[in-house]
Parts: C-alpha cells; sequence; structure tokens
C-alpha cells in the first residue's frame, strides 16, 4: 500500500506571471521543510528549481518542475511553473497534473497578463483556486487597491485568510483575518450550516477542517494568503492553509471513457482498476526520456505491466520515481494522488492514458507563431531531425513540418522568444544549430466559377508510344458542402462513383460511360489530378475546395498507359482551371487581444489598416480589456513585437486558425509575383 493515503496528499501548481517569486519560494520551501539541504537563488542560476541551463543563463523558469515534501505528516507536490505566456504550455500540463492552483501574485505589479490566463485556465479544471500576494516587503504598495484589484478581476469569492502585520520594510509577520464576512462565506457551501450560523452558531475549528476545502471546491471561496518568499515570511501559515484548506486527490470531479466510449466516474480508490495520465514529457541527456504521470485511481508497483492506451504491449514499469527538481527518488508504490514517473518508455506521450480507459486529452493552445529553420552544418539534415522529434515530443506547443508546398520545415511555437529558447536548447544538448527566417505563408488556390475542357496527351518517339485523352468539368466546392449533396442525379445523371479527399476537400466525380476509358487507367488520371493540386496553378500553392468530375476520354488500345493518363489529368486540370475564374485563398485567424482599457482606440485602429475585422470586445477585469476579431495570418506575424511595443509590455494575444478566406484582388497580385520571383531564383 502507498504510504500516503488520499486525504493526506496535496497536489498544487504555483502560477501566475513571471516575476513573482514563485521558484524563490518554492526553493525556500523546499529548504524550510528539509527536503533539501541548501537553497539557491535564481539571480545566482543556483536555484534548485531553475536547473536547466536556458534557465540558468536567462534567470527565469522555463519548465515546470516537480518537487515534494512532507509537511506535518501530509504529502504535498508542487509543480513550480513559467510565468512567461510563451511557456504557457508547461504550465497548462502542470494543472492537468493537480488538484489546487495557488496563483502568486507580485505585490508590487499586481496583476499582470499571465496572472488572469491561469487562473481562468484552473476555474476551467475545476481546481481548488488560491491566490498568494508575494513581495509585501517591497516597496510602493498599497494593500487595500490590490485587493480591491483581485476582487474585481477575479471575484468577490476571493478573501484573505490572513494579512500582513505591515508591507514593506515593516512586514515581519501575518496575522488573521477570519472574521464573521469570512466564516458567513465558507458556510454557504451547506445549507444545514448555513442555517445554523444564522441562528447564531459558529462553526469549530473541527467544522471548519470539513467546511474551507469544501467550500473551495464548490468555487464558493478562493483563500487568500500573505507572504514573502524570498524572506520565509508566512511560509509555515501559508503550508497550513493548504493543508486544511486544500483539495485532496479525492475531491475534483473527473471522468474517463470506457471500452465503449461510455463516460466513467473517477473514483480515488486504491483497489480499483488504474487510472492515470502522462501530462509532462522531458527528454533528459542521461535516461533519455522521462514521463511524468498522475495517478488518479487504483494504484501502481515497481514491476508492474499496466496497460496503455493505444499500445499493445502495455507498459512494464522497470522502476516508479518520485521528482525532486531535475533528480529521481524510486518508489515502490503510488496510488490515487501521487504523481511519479518511469523513464524510457518510448509509448508514453503527453496525454496518455495508463489503464484499460481513455481520459480526454489534454488541452493546449495552438501555436500560431513560426519560423523557415534550416541547419547551419551541412549534413545536419538527420540531426536536426531527431532533435526536433524530441521537442515535439516534450513540448506540446511546440510543431515541426515539412511543407509539401513551399518546401521549408517549418517550426511553430508560442512566439519568438519560444522559438529562440528551443533554438538554444538544440544548440547546448543536441549539438545543432539552425538559421531561421519567417516562412512562407500556405496559401491555397480554388475557383470561382464552373469550367469544362480536355486535353490529349500523344508522344510517339520509336516503339511504343504513349496516348491518352481526358475530359473533365470542374467546379466550386466550398468546406464543409456535403458530397451527397452535391452528387445528386440531376447533376450527375450517369454518376458512377464520388469521394471526398479531405486533406483538399477535392471531390472526385466520376460519370464516364462504358468503355471510354478502363476503369484501370482511372487511379492514375485521379493521381494527375492530385500532383497537380499539389503543386498550384497560378501561384505554386495547394488547390483546394474543389469538384472535378470525369465525364469522358480516349484510349489507344497499345499506346495508352498510366503515365500517359496522369501526364492528360495535369495539363487538363491545369487548362480548365485557368478557365474557372481562379483566387488566391489565405489562412484567416480568430484572434483575442488583451490590453488595458485606454490602448483600445490605437489596437483597434491598427487592426484595420491590417485588414482585421472586428468581432466583438468584453471586459477583462482590472482596467483590461480584450478585443476578439478576425484577420488574415499573413498581417500578423510579426503582431508579438508590435503589440508590446503599442501597450508598453501590458498587452497579451493568443490566435486559433479560422478558415481560409478569398485574397483580395490587389493582395493577390503581390503573392503571384512574388512566387514568380523565387522560382526563377531558385
Amino acid at each position: 500500500m502507498a504510504k500516503y493515503q488520499v486525504d493526506s496528499i496535496r497536489n498544487i501548481a504555483l502560477c501566475g506571471h513571471c516575476s513573482a517569486g514563485k521558484t524563490t519560494m518554492v526553493d525556500k520551501i523546499l529548504h524550510r521543510t528539509k527536503a533539501i539541504n541548501h537553497t539557491g537563488t535564481v539571480d545566482a542560476g543556483t536555484s534548485y528549481c531553475d536547473c536547466e541551463e536556458e534557465e540558468k543563463a536567462h534567470k527565469y523558469t522555463i519548465e515546470s518542475k516537480l518537487t515534494h515534501f512532507d509537511y506535518k505528516g501530509k504529502l504535498f507536490n508542487v509543480l513550480d511553473t513559467p510565468g512567461y505566456p510563451d511557456f504557457i504550455g508547461q504550465t497548462i500540463g502542470a494543472l492537468n497534473g493537480v488538484d489546487n492552483a495557488a496563483v502568486v501574485i507580485n505585490a508590487q505589479s499586481g496583476i499582470e497578463v499571465n496572472t488572469r490566463r491561469v487562473f481562468h485556465e484552473a476555474k476551467r479544471l475545476g481546481l481548488g483556486c488560491f491566490i498568494i500576494i508575494n513581495k509585501l516587503d517591497g516597496d510602493n504598495i498599497n494593500f487595500d487597491e490590490l485587493m480591491d484589484q483581485i476582487k474585481d478581476v477575479f471575484g468577490s469569492e476571493c478573501f484573505l485568510m490572513n494579512k500582513p502585520n505591515a508591507v514593506g520594510a515593516g512586514f515581519s509577520g501575518v496575522e488573521s483575518a477570519i472574521d464573521d464576512d469570512f466564516i458567513e462565506q465558507v458556510v454557504t457551501c451547506d445549507d444545514d450550516w448555513m442555517e445554523k450560523f444564522l441562528e447564531g452558531e459558529v462553526p469549530t475549528d473541527e467544522d471548519m477542517a470539513v467546511l474551507l476545502p469544501k467550500a473551495v471546491a464548490q468555487g464558493i471561496l478562493v483563500p487568500v494568503v500573505c507572504v514573502s518568499g524570498k524572506n520565509e515570511i508566512g511560509l509555515d501559515e501559508l503550508l497550513d492553509i493548504f493543508a486544511q484548506a486544500g483539495l485532496n486527490p479525492a475531491m475534483v470531479e473527473r471522468t474517463t471513457k470506457d471500452a465503449n466510449g461510455e463516460e466513467v466516474e473517477i473514483t480515488a480508490d486504491p483497489s480499483a482498476q488504474l487510472v492515470a495520465r502522462v501530462f509532462k514529457t522531458r527528454a533528459d541527456p542521461f535516461v533519455q526520456k522521462i514521463s511524468y504521470f498522475r495517478v488518479y485511481q487504483g494504484s501502481v508497483k515497481t514491476g508492474d505491466t499496466v496497460p496503455v492506451t493505444g499500445s499493445r504491449k502495455g507498459l512494464k514499469v522497470a522502476q516508479l520515481f518520485q521528482m525532486q527538481g531535475n533528480q529521481t527518488v524510486a518508489l515502490d508504490e503510488a496510488g490515487p494522488g501521487y504523481i511519479c514517473a518511469v523513464t524510457k518508455a518510448e509509448d508514453l506521450q503527453t496525454s496518455t492514458t495508463l489503464g484499460n480507459t481513455t481520459m480526454a486529452e489534454i488541452v493546449f493552445p495552438t501555436p500560431m507563431v513560426s519560423l523557415a529553420a534550416t541547419p547551419k552544418s551541412r549534413g545536419d539534415e538527420g540531426k536536426l531531425s531527431g532533435a526536433l522529434a524530441k521537442l515535439c515530443e516534450e513540448d506540446s506547443t511546440f510543431k515541426r513540418e515539412q511543407d509539401a508546398q513551399t518546401k521549408e520545415l517549418v517550426i511553430t511555437g508560442m512566439s519568438e522568444l519560444h522559438l529562440q529558447i528551443l533554438r538554444e536548447r538544440l544548440k547546448r544538448r543536441d549539438k545543432v544549430e539552425v538559421d531561421t527566417k519567417e516562412p512562407k505563408i500556405p496559401y491555397r488556390e480554388t475557383i470561382q466559377r464552373n469550367g469544362d475542357g480536355s486535353y490529349r496527351h500523344k508522344k510517339q518517339s520509336g516503339g511504343s508510344g504513349q496516348f491518352g485523352e481526358v475530359h473533365i468539368r470542374m467546379y466550386p466546392f466550398p468546406g464543409g458542402t456535403d458530397p451527397a449533396e452535391f452528387c445528386t442525379k440531376d447533376r450527375f445523371p450517369t454518376l458512377k462513383e464520388f469521394h471526398l479527399d479531405p486533406e483538399f476537400n477535392f471531390l472526385w466525380v466520376d460519370t464516364v460511360t462504358q468503355g471510354s476509358i478502363s476503369d484501370n487507367f482511372k487511379p492514375a488520371i485521379e493521381k494527375g489530378f492530385r500532383e497537380r493540386m499539389m503543386k498550384g496553378v497560378i501561384a505554386g500553392c495547394k488547390v483546394q475546395d474543389i469538384a472535378v468530375e470525369l465525364y469522358f476520354g480516349k484510349m489507344h488500345d497499345v499506346d495508352s498507359n498510366e503515365t500517359a493518363f496522369k501526364t492528360a489529368a495535369s495539363m487538363c486540370f491545369r487548362n480548365v482551371f485557368q478557365e474557372c475564374k481562379p483566387t488566391l485563398l489565405e489562412p484567416v485567424v480568430k484572434i483575442e487581444i488583451t490590453i488595458p482599457t485606454d490602448k483600445v482606440g490605437d489596437i483597434s485602429g491598427d487592426l484595420s489598416t491590417r485588414r482585421g475585422r472586428p468581432l466583438g470586445m468584453e471586459s477583462a477585469g482590472g482596467g483590461m480589456q480584450t478585443i476578439i476579431a478576425e484577420i488574415p495570418l499573413a498581417e500578423v506575424t510579426n503582431y508579438a513585437r508590435v503589440l508590446a511595443s503599442m501597450t508598453g509590455g501590458q498587452g497579451s494575444y493568443s490566435i486559433e486558425f479560422d478558415r481560409y478566406d478569398v485574397v483580395p484582388g490587389n493582395v493577390i497580385q503581390e503573392i503571384i509575383a512574388k512566387s514568380k520571383m523565387e522560382e526563377e531564383e531558385e
């Protein structure tokens, strides 16, 4: 049996904006609880948690770090997470492995961009939420104003559990802030106690020990706690509050799907079937790969073989580990609530479920900042490919793709800073350097009207020749069109077959009457269409949203072959396409920009110059507004720099791919001209 029972476990992610003091706080707590025997500093590059070389060099957290310690008989698993929004994927992964989120606020800076984002993510996941006000021994702090801002942004359920005896240099301790208003807020989680309280009865300490986590679990209470992590003021009180009001692993409702796809409630029962999920993957230079997973239900022991989603053979657990920063600590058994790790498990990826059920995949934001990458040294292509594959495994907000259209290797991340750090890691860890440049925008080609035409390919050069003749009709086929509704007998009286290729949204329609073209040549004809669609017609871009009807053709008993019909199909496609009012499509993204209220006019004006179309606006609280708009991707490739400049670093944005849309005529000519110039240079 695992050493700690469910009610004695507290899993907590410390999150918030950069420079809030999260890492220093974790370092001090680990030393204070004797989990480590020394404590360093972030600035000196000696922090226990910021142990990666890039973190030491830049003096901020890049990867989430899992730590653990015992405090008054309870197991605390604490995850220190990055503060920069550029590394939000690490924070989201960590939040999916815990039951509580402690959002750390710098008392001097107040609520910042990432503070809002991580709080809302924690709420979405149904976690117990806490707010830690740190650095209360700093200068120029207006505590009452900060509390008003916290309530305005995060809700009236935010209540102080303790308060500083002073702010600034005089801050030396905390005092209880629990009063009648606080107790009244807490008892609203229980109808019986609410009635007793209204009749004048006050809960005892034992009663509060039950009511507090219940109120936190229901979202009725968000405890606010005051500390100075650097000077270790209020840290014991902070841990006491986590122990008293924090949610244990049985208090967060979660589900999984059984083999029949039915949702099943997860119970924190150590004797039930195993349910665990990988929330973080790390490439380690010594053990190659470390998979971090959270046990939600059941138990796992060193030596067990456990089922794995998508794997036939399951996972042989050679050794379980608890993680202490980047150090491994051997573990015999893990029950519900444990956060542990295994090494060299190649079948495990982030979001993989261990057990016979399947938990939902962790939802990470879609990266949208891309660079075209090439190795600096010739011959490093293979090394770069392997190194990028490792980065993709350990960072779910990093993608790499060999663009078939542009022939570029495109790496995509959350921001320019994110990609810069990953390039530094490639150089240090994998000994491969890359050059980068802005990638080509993946435009698409399509048509705007119907067309009809034919092409005969005839070649005679001694011996057997080549002959193939193809007649086609071409139709616009917008995304979302139902093929069955499109391919009616009214439109195609001699319809034989149709099928959809979702990659191009390309509908193949066969209406050839018997005998004009052998069925043996039709796959070659379709292949000719596809090859032309990959090459493009007017600007070298992929073709999409198109239906092609093959309705007639001719063949020769001797000279017809697959090559002849593939060539005829490609040329016929090109010629008819040019007669169908061809146009270009561009990727359009939905953008949400959170900025100070006084910058709304400037940002809105800038968006209009970038062909942006506003969709709405909503309050983000704390003097901030969120503008929601749609905008062509080509107009926001360098938007991070622009927004930072216009808002003094206070703005943030997220983008998600929405759709492809028609490019304006004047822009089309620029794109075609640029494409031709690049083609000539190549």
